[in-house]
């Protein structure tokens, strides 16, 4: 059952409420670099991207963003540390949202600057917390950095955005501890309805991100808890797109692109399915078809692994076989394999 959270509005796009969960990244390009800054959101776009987040170190940066904004076709997110004039210039070069943490930002009347230049151009303000630059006096006072002391410092932030009468948010708090993640999302979600942005930050490579963010953001959502996710990893922003799109699908959150199968190889196994499985996979991301694809190594188990697929291809000793619904319904040389799985998803609407 999914929790019950406010809306609010990023650009076009809603997220909140019974909005599905929106999928975020964030570029590593020089966000003063329009050219490569743009290149790199069109191809998360395309990929599957909803919100994308630039940093902006300096006042070049800020102005970039006007540029950058018209050549992309999604809501851009500024993320801002220590100097709230950045927060304000990237405001008026057309930032659809912001991300402060309200406690590095300066002086009170520096906090308030900010969130009056928000609430005239109703940009909402996304809070940040993480686990890395927790309060000395919250860690002193649980013992150490913990859940509780994550949402208590959360909370204060919010609070102190609440007192200029600013409601126009959404909260992260983050930690690459994945139970303690979990457990202050568990925490902060019986404590506001503000939206919640959910990630384990500096989860790490594309393969042990994958698996603590598979597993953290798992648990999270699998609560009802999370309204837009970002599957941090060190690499190119596209994995953690596909990465975040594999996880809402495998929790039944959200419908639509091809999911692939593959068998794990055996002692049987006398075709490179290692490489078919990956060409299969990148190839699929072209498609957008709501399907499942098997791709099996052994002639075997492969037509029977494959019954509960829409499509399925098997190859070994030379020859391949495609599947369609559980019916094997042509042979062809094994080397044809991924030009015929083209042909079937290219004729799938007729099929």
């Amino acid at each position: 059952m999914r929790m019950k959270t406010r809306e609010i509005t990023i650009g076009d796009l809603i997220i909140g409420g019974n909005h599905p969960i929106a999928i975020q990244s964030m570029t590593n390009t020089k966000t003063q670099d329009v050219e490569a800054t743009a290149a790199q959101i069109l191809r998360l776009e395309r990929a599957g991207c909803q919100i994308i987040r630039c940093t902006v170190p300096d006042m070049e940066a800020a102005r970039a963003f006007s540029e950058i904004k018209k050549r992309i076709h999604i809501p851009l997110v500024a993320d801002i540390h220590f100097d709230y004039r950045l927060a304000i210039a990237v405001m008026e070069n057309g930032a659809d949202k912001i991300r402060i943490n309200p406690g590095n930002i300066g002086t009170a009347e520096n906090l308030k600057a900010v969130v009056e230049a928000a609430r005239e151009r109703g940009i909402p303000i996304r809070v940040g917390v993480n686990s890395g630059s927790l309060e000395k006096d919250l860690v002193e006072k649980y013992g150490g950095v913990t859940a509780e002391g994550l949402v208590e410092s959360a909370l204060d932030k919010v609070r102190m955005i609440e007192e200029y009468g600013y409601q126009n948010l959404v909260i992260s708090i983050k930690s690459s501890d994945v139970l303690m993640c979990v457990r202050a999302h568990e925490l902060i979600s019986t404590r506001t309805d503000y939206p919640l942005h959910v990630g384990i930050t500096e989860a790490g490579t594309v393969q042990s991100g994958n698996i603590k963010s598979a597993i953290g953001l798992g648990l999270i959502l699998h609560q009802g808890i999370g309204d837009t996710i970002r599957v941090s990893l060190t690499g190119d922003p596209v994995e953690e797109i596909r990465s975040a799109k594999q996880i809402l699908r495998t929790l039944g959150l959200r419908k639509g692109g091809i999911e692939v199968v593959s068998c794990p190889t055996c002692g049987r196994t006398s075709i490179d399915l290692i490489s078919l499985a990956n060409q299969v996979e990148t190839m699929v991301t072209e498609y957008p078809l709501d399907l499942k694809v098997a791709v099996m190594g052994c002639a075997v188990n492969g037509p029977g692994e494959a019954r509960e697929a829409d499509i399925g291809i098997c190859g070994g000793r030379g020859e391949g076989l495609i599947i369609r619904r559980g019916e094997v319904i042509r042979k062809i040389p094994e080397e044809q394999l991924l030009e015929a799985l083209r042909y079937e998803l290219d004729h799938w609407e007729h099929g």
